[in-house]
């Protein structure tokens, strides 16, 4: 009976021993511990990232917040503004931001938004009745080519939700250079519409090429400015990707749109918009 246990004793013994065997290194010294401060597996740190991705490590992550009700939504920059075009020179542009445009208010009746900006490109009748834009905004502002053009100096205004240049108009016996002005709009989506306002040729026209504009409305009348022809010719200068006819015609009734001669306007890339259809600049 003593040799059982005591067999037993040196195989607990043997047992014992191997284990230590298996804890450190064949030279007796003890491997570096994996839980060493500061050390973690690539799976627990994984792990941990995710964690402080999804919320504090260790807490669990709680319900997104709504944003709040009266905040203002979030542009990306690749909304379209809305341009409402009323026949004549006159059109309504809203911003992907809200904001409302009025350019050479005179035609139309859309005139119910509240105004953020009004464009004028000059004195006349047609171009100018700014108090049919009873509606406006408590910092509505108003540009007409008296803050346009100064001493001959064509300005820039950039605002937050678009930037406006105006640039060369006239240059014929009813419109002078000088108390005239077109507009070239880029908006926050990076597109552009320029508006001539009442002219003939202009010497900076073949010069807006470089600005790749979007679209481009010119005036044709024939009669106080520049007909079908010329425009079509501008239109080639200004290289716009979409040249539009408006202005055509000499009455001040109805649509004040010739459907007629906007079908004979020549231009490469033609698009006609008639009154009261809205254009999407994109």
């Amino acid at each position: 009976m003593k040799r059982i246990w005591i067999w037993a004793a040196v195989l607990l013994l043997l047992a014992g021993c191997a284990a230590g065997g298996d804890a450190g290194s064949s030279s007796g010294v003890l491997a570096p511990s994996s839980s060493a401060p500061g050390a973690q597996s690539p799976t627990l740190r994984e792990e941990s990232e995710q964690a402080m991705e999804n919320g504090q490590p260790g807490e669990p992550r709680g319900p997104e917040t709504a944003p709040p009700e009266n905040a203002e939504p979030e542009i990306s920059g690749e909304e379209a503004p809305v341009l409402l075009y009323m026949g004549q020179a006159s059109m309504r542009v809203v911003t992907p931001e809200g904001k409302v445009i009025y350019i050479d208010p005179y035609a139309g009746d859309a005139y119910d938004l509240p105004a953020d900006l009004i464009l004028v490109t000059h004195g006349h009748f047609d171009h100018c009745a700014v108090e049919k834009v009873e509606n406006r905004a408590p910092d509505c502002r108003i540009i007409t080519h008296k803050e346009a053009v100064v001493d001959g100096v064509h300005q820039s205004f950039s605002l937050p939700y678009v930037t406006v240049e105006a640039v060369e108009a006239g240059y014929n016996p009813w419109h002078d250079v000088n108390r005239c002005a077109g507009y070239v709009l880029t908006f926050t989506n990076g597109k552009s519409v320029y508006v001539t306002g009442d002219t003939s040729t202009t010497e900076q026209m073949p010069l807006l090429a470089e600005k790749e504009i979007d679209y481009a409305f010119f005036c044709c009348d024939g009669m106080f400015n520049m007909g079908l022809e010329e425009a079509a010719r501008c239109a080639e200068m200004v290289r716009a990707k979409h040249n539009i006819p408006y202005h055509n015609s000499t009455s001040n009734t109805g649509e004040m749109f010739d459907r007629e001669l906007a079908e004979q306007f020549g231009a490469p890339d033609r698009l006609i918009v008639f009154p009261g259809e809205e254009l999407l600049v994109e």
